[in-house]
């Protein structure tokens, strides 16, 4: 999924932005979503803490309350948010140094008035091949630290019995993530399948299947018996497919 956070004082420019985002996202099979907002106060700063996944900030540099340069310090710097891609709006041209030269490392810099639809549309060409290319992993926040896992030493996850909280099993480790088992299996892409209402499993980390035992067995020696009747079959045929 592609998280666009928009920020501009004009509501009308605003939906222009979002019209042509959506316009171009009809052409491929990658879920969108869209926060707007109209100034970098209070709520901008609360709410895009907790925006997970990969983001684009679209911004306007003058706004009613602070900057778009403020605001994407305050996203580098406050929130150590390096991987976000970030592009400033303005129809004030000679502003444009003062942005590159606070090294925030950005996207683009255009200008509302310069054939701004096209020069998005090519940066939005950009933003598709990073986010293809980017290297795929599960954040999330454990004792106010932010933590990594790539998806590929993911083995399962299992539901914490009697909790909301779900064990994070990895070929380096274990990891406690307080969301739940349908939360996190919403943030990993197609090679994580349920086995049963507590598990998710990784299809890439399983060595062999017993169908007989209905048992599980990983290429780190873990071996789950976690699937239920219904998803039997989908297990056998996802190892079948590997």
């Amino acid at each position: 999924m592609i998280n666009f956070i928009i920020c501009d004082d004009n509501k009308e420019f605003s939906e222009k932005i979002r019209k042509i985002i959506k316009n171009y996202m009809m052409n491929f099979d990658i879920v969108d979503k869209f926060y707007m907002y109209e100034d970098y106060g209070e709520k901008f700063k609360s709410e895009i803490k907790n925006i997970t996944g990969f983001k684009l900030y679209i911004l306007d540099i003058e706004t009613k309350c602070n900057s778009g340069i403020d605001a994407t310090r305050y996203i580098r710097e406050e929130l150590d948010d390096w991987n976000s891609l970030i592009i400033l709006l303005t129809a004030h041209n000679e502003l444009k140094f003062e942005a590159l030269s606070n090294r925030l490392y950005l996207l683009d810099f255009i200008n509302k008035f310069d054939n701004y639809e096209n020069k998005l549309k090519e940066d939005l060409d950009r933003v598709k091949k990073n986010y293809d290319n980017r290297e795929k992993c599960l954040t999330f926040e454990s004792n106010r630290i932010i933590k990594r896992i790539d998806f590929k030493n993911i083995v399962i996850i299992e539901k914490e019995k009697d909790s909301k909280k779900c064990i994070v099993k990895a070929t380096y480790g274990d990891y406690i993530i307080h969301k739940t088992l349908n939360e996190v299996f919403k943030l990993l892409d197609k090679r994580f399948i349920k086995t049963s209402r507590s598990s998710i499993v990784n299809v890439d980390q399983i060595s062999e299947y017993n169908y007989s035992e209905n048992k599980i067995l990983f290429k780190n020696g873990t071996v789950t018996f976690d699937i239920s009747r219904n998803n039997k079959k989908k297990v056998c045929n996802c190892v079948k497919s590997c």
